[in-house]
């Protein structure tokens, strides 16, 4: 879903890196637009760190990358995150298990990553509890944001964008029915479509939230919110880009 939104949000070409057993299986259901790239995987079928230097080979013709969406937290995997995200220069969203290998190695933040965390996985790589994040939603995302220089997206209601400069952004679009499962990766992809684009990495942030909202908005009214998936937010991309062009 994450490579499906980013090709609908504006991305030129995409290339999804997954286990190799997966690949027949992705193929057959993937868009066909979307490129894939089968990698070495552990005996659990995750992705292994032998896929290290096949990746970072595959990178150095690639301008935007996303990292976390159903990675999985074997050992090897969240050992290959870690090295990856150490190597990676070019603008990269970081999300799902991309954050889960991060929450005890802060000191592998730089300036070319966002970060999209839900609350909960906001409280592990800060420290707080949920209760306090959700409370002071806008002051712990600008604090984080400022001390780890990164660009971070605290999603939910509210979903608030801030980088390490202090420009902030707080979206009053979605509804209750965006939490559902894969609407997180939806989000991942068309911030990296919009890196891919040419955006800075708080403007990417921002109007990739806003559109998610606005197409999750127009999904709503269609299919309830009861009822939405996260697929339905994907096919709402054209008309919320129309609808805020």
């Amino acid at each position: 879903m994450c490579a499906e939104a980013a090709m609908r949000a504006g991305a030129g070409l995409v290339t999804v890196g997954l286990p190799e057993s997966l690949s027949l299986a992705l193929i057959k259901r993937k868009p066909k637009e979307v490129m894939i790239l089968p990698l070495p995987e552990t005996k659990q079928g995750n992705l292994s760190l032998k896929a290290l230097n096949k990746i970072i080979n595959f990178l150095k013709d690639i301008n935007v990358v996303v990292i976390g969406p159903g990675l999985g937290q074997e050992k090897s995997t969240q050992s290959l995150i870690r090295k990856l995200v150490s190597k990676i220069t070019v603008p990269v969203v970081i999300d799902a298990d991309g954050l889960n290998a991060l929450t005890l190695n802060l000191e592998l933040l730089k300036p070319n990553m966002i970060l999209t965390p839900h609350p909960g996985e906001m409280s592990r790589l800060s420290g707080k509890s949920v209760k306090e994040i959700q409370g002071n939603r806008l002051e712990v995302t600008r604090s984080f944001a400022k001390a780890h220089k990164v660009t971070l997206v605290l999603k939910g209601h509210n979903t608030v964008v801030s980088d390490f400069s202090g420009h902030t952004y707080v979206n009053r679009g979605g509804n209750p029915g965006m939490a559902t499962a894969g609407a997180g990766d939806v989000l991942s992809g068309i911030i990296a479509a919009f890196l891919g684009q040419g955006l800075d990495l708080f403007k990417a942030a921002k109007f990739g939230v806003y559109l998610h909202g606005l197409a999750g908005d127009l999904a709503a009214k269609e299919k309830t919110q009861l009822s939405l998936i996260a697929s339905d937010i994907i096919d709402k991309l054209p008309q919320a880009i129309k609808k805020s062009s």
